[in-house]
């Protein structure tokens, strides 16, 4: 089981704002941040949902090639909601919200590039 994951972006303060807003449909709030003065490397800020951090931002040379980060929720709606939030934000449409049966028959997702390029996905796998 994956306990926590994250990107490394180029302008930390502009992508906590986008991951703060673009999460917020999924029910993410930022939660924790780090300093690169205690890290002893970069400034770090950590979202997540019930108090526990489990996505990480981190300030650097962004990841190369980009990462796909996938998010599951419990209903289309919140995909939806997620893709609007994401554009609102600054983010780069990658996959409109829709059904993709070539992955299941109930596999509903929608793709976001963030600031940097990273291909965030929210994704529903209920019917």
């Amino acid at each position: 089981m994956i306990d926590h994951t994250g990107v490394v972006v180029s302008d930390f303060e502009r992508s906590k704002r986008f991951y703060k807003e673009a999460l917020a449909p999924l029910g993410y709030e930022l939660l924790h941040e780090v300093p690169a003065s205690i890290t002893g490397s970069a400034d770090v800020a950590g979202f997540g949902e019930g108090g526990k951090p489990d996505f990480w931002v981190t300030n650097g040379d962004p990841n190369k090639p980009p990462l796909h980060i996938a998010f599951r929720v419990k209903s289309r709606d919140i995909v939806d909601a997620f893709h609007a939030a994401a554009i609102a934000a600054g983010g780069r449409d990658n996959g409109q919200p829709g059904l993709r049966p070539h992955y299941h028959p109930n596999y509903y997702g929608a793709f976001v590039r963030d600031l940097d390029g990273h291909n965030v996905e929210a994704v529903c796998h209920e019917a």
